[in-house]
């Protein structure tokens, strides 16, 4: 890997709030097909798509198909990778927005089981495989729109918008989901804590459907993006890898690993945070394997205030990580995750109160470990293979740290009869291994996106070395 270059930044090559709304504009697509499945694979799927005599084997089949679409972000992360890095990122980020709200908007009007039987099943497995092959090439082209066309200094606060996707999705999802259950309120009588006929029968698809709004507002932004200066050079210079994927693992192969382990506690919190917290929060004190007890609306709530946190601490971590480097602040904030996971119980067993302080630092401590991702990954790889080697990183994390998660999390959960301290120790581990890789790692805050400039720069570090340059 070239050395580090000055960090000088080339003059950007579009606009500062164009760059930062279109790199916002798709993850917070992104992050609202996640959000919205994700709620409606608790709320509704286990009975529409996999229907079975045991509640928690329908949850499981549900999680399952949610954990099939992170299996296909690493295919999608290489293919559009592979597209990104050779024809540019402005038509890679069209191409994967498009299909990705394609299959968003087709999962809303998707027959249920009732209607279809397996085909109805089959058909959201494939919508799923769909969403996370797109999904695969979103978030690191978002990445590099705002870091390649960041001014010196300040790469990280700009990564810190792609981020930002995360909770402005999670918030408009599940406000979404709030608004058409009080619109469509149980019936007198009924469990609150779950969901009405009508949304059952109907309401859970307007979320869906209305993704393609979102995404005809994302492609219009995008498409008046222009390629980064970095990117542009590059290409100018004959630097367009032919085959970047067989370059990044051939070249870039310890950059890959310890990206993809660097991001790890970032996905098993995320996803603990949301998916998991949402099932263990709603169910039945009472329940063979019981919860917390709170009805979906108002643990909802205390989910969005948590989240309120999220995206506070995202962009508070762009100048810390800008200030003191990426891979220093990311140390500490991985030995909080570590303590945050011994302490979730006795957080939990404070009532209410306890409940809700678990959901501020856990969103908190995510805010400050998600933020410093936009720019760390892309810094590890040059401008020729950034796009493969960030999406392969980001999207393999996915299914070490995302795909199983669900699965680990609610075993753990039973394993502990309903109290949720091996969920816990389980992030404190990864946790342990996301700190082993960046102990590992190299600080990235000073490394140049040029590939000119790098070059140059490590032509100078061997000539000052006294060896001779090629």
């Amino acid at each position: 890997m070239p050395a580090p270059a000055t960090g000088s930044a080339p003059t950007p090559a579009n606009p500062r709030s164009r760059v930062l709304v279109a790199s916002l504009m798709g993850t917070t697509i992104e992050f609202y097909d996640f959000y919205i499945y994700a709620t409606a694979a608790v709320l509704v799927f286990p009975q529409l798509f996999f229907p079975s005599s045991d509640p928690t084997t329908a949850l499981l089949s549900s999680f399952a198909v949610f954990g099939a679409a992170m299996v296909a972000r690493p295919i999608g992360a290489v293919v559009f990778g592979h597209l990104g890095d050779r024809l540019g990122r402005k038509k890679t980020l069209v191409v994967s927005l498009l299909t990705m709200g394609i299959a968003t908007f087709l999962i809303g009007v998707l027959p249920t089981y009732a209607q279809a039987g397996w085909l109805a099943t089959a058909l959201l497995v494939l919508m799923r495989l769909a969403q996370g092959f797109a999904l695969g090439g979103e978030w690191s082209g978002a990445a590099l729109v705002a870091t390649e066309n960041a001014p010196s200094g300040k790469r990280a606060l700009y990564g810190t918008f792609p981020q930002l996707g995360a909770p402005l999705g999670f918030i408009i999802g599940n406000g979404l989901f709030l608004i058409m259950g009080a619109l469509l309120p149980s019936a007198a009588g009924a469990d609150p804590s779950q969901p009405s006929d009508a949304f059952v029968s109907w309401g859970w698809r307007v979320p869906f459907l209305f993704s393609a709004v979102m995404v005809a507002i994302g492609l219009w932004v995008r498409s008046r993006l222009v390629e980064s200066a970095v990117f542009a050079r590059t290409r100018e210079s004959g630097g367009v890898q032919r085959l970047p994927l067989v370059t990044v693992v051939r070249s870039h192969g310890k950059q890959l690993v310890l990206g993809t382990f660097i991001m790890l506690a970032t996905y098993v919190l995320f996803y603990l945070m949301t998916t998991f917290s949402l099932s263990y929060g709603r169910t039945a004190k009472d329940a063979a394997v019981p919860g917390l007890g709170y009805d979906y609306t108002t643990f909802v709530l205390m989910m969005i205030f948590g989240v309120l946190f999220f995206a506070a601490f995202t962009l508070a971590s762009g100048p810390l990580a800008d200030r003191y480097g990426r891979r220093t602040t990311l140390i500490w904030i991985t030995a909080a995750i570590m303590v945050f996971g011994l302490v979730w119980v006795p957080l939990i067993d404070l009532g209410t109160l306890g409940v809700v302080l678990w959901l501020v630092l856990g969103f908190t401590l995510m805010g400050m470990t998600f933020g410093p991702m936009g720019a760390l990954l892309p810094e590890l790889f040059p401008t020729s293979v950034r796009y493969t080697g960030s999406g392969i990183s980001y999207n393999v994390s996915s299914i070490l740290g995302a795909a199983v998660a669900p699965f680990i999390a609610v075993a753990l959960w039973e394993a502990g009869d309903g109290s949720p301290w091996l969920v816990g120790v389980y992030l404190s581990a990864m946790a342990v291994l996301t700190l082993i890789a960046l102990l590992l790692g190299k600080e990235t805050k000073h490394a140049s996106l040029d590939d000119r400039e790098a070059a140059s720069a490590d032509d100078a570090t061997r000539t000052r070395a006294g060896s001779p340059t090629s």
